[in-house]
């Protein structure tokens, strides 16, 4: 299964080593704010209640989704968030397995708990095929056009 074979990795905040926390950190502000053009507060405080889902390649992190349980993003829900591939990592479907990592994880970490994620509407596609569901949820955030999606287990 591809999502095993990727050495994907699941730590809480405080079991990061310094460099490695550094790339994870790096990754998102390349993509989140930089690439994304949008300037918002990436550190929000959720990361110390999360678990942090990620593979590394030469000493980079290349993939990451950070999952929190009920209560800490979604009154009702498990949230899988900040789902961020390296520009030079995309393209080879690994995009699938991070998600199906996450999603393992979520099972692993919060057992029956519903899954949802706020995903950038141009991925709805993407999502659906990982196994989520759109259910006509659309809104902005931080300028970008987003809509709710939830897990089909």
């Amino acid at each position: 299964m591809l999502e095993m074979s990727l050495n994907w990795q699941f730590k809480a905040l405080s079991d990061f080593d310094p460099m490695t926390l550094y790339t994870v950190m790096q990754l998102r502000s390349q993509v989140f704010v930089v690439e994304q053009d949008c300037v918002f507060l990436d550190m929000d405080g959720k990361d110390q209640k999360a678990i942090h889902v990620f593979r590394m390649e030469k000493e980079r992190c290349t993939h990451y989704a950070r999952i929190l349980g009920v209560g800490y993003y979604y009154p009702s829900h498990a949230c899988i968030g900040r789902i961020v591939i390296a520009e030079e990592a995309r393209g080879n479907g690994f995009g699938y397995a991070l998600v199906a990592a996450s999603v393992t994880a979520c099972k692993q970490y919060f057992p029956n708990q519903p899954i949802k994620i706020s995903a950038q509407k141009h991925l709805q596609k993407f999502y659906e095929k990982c196994g989520f569901e759109y259910r006509g949820e659309d809104y902005d955030e931080d300028g970008i056009p987003h809509c709710a999606m939830y897990f089909n287990a």
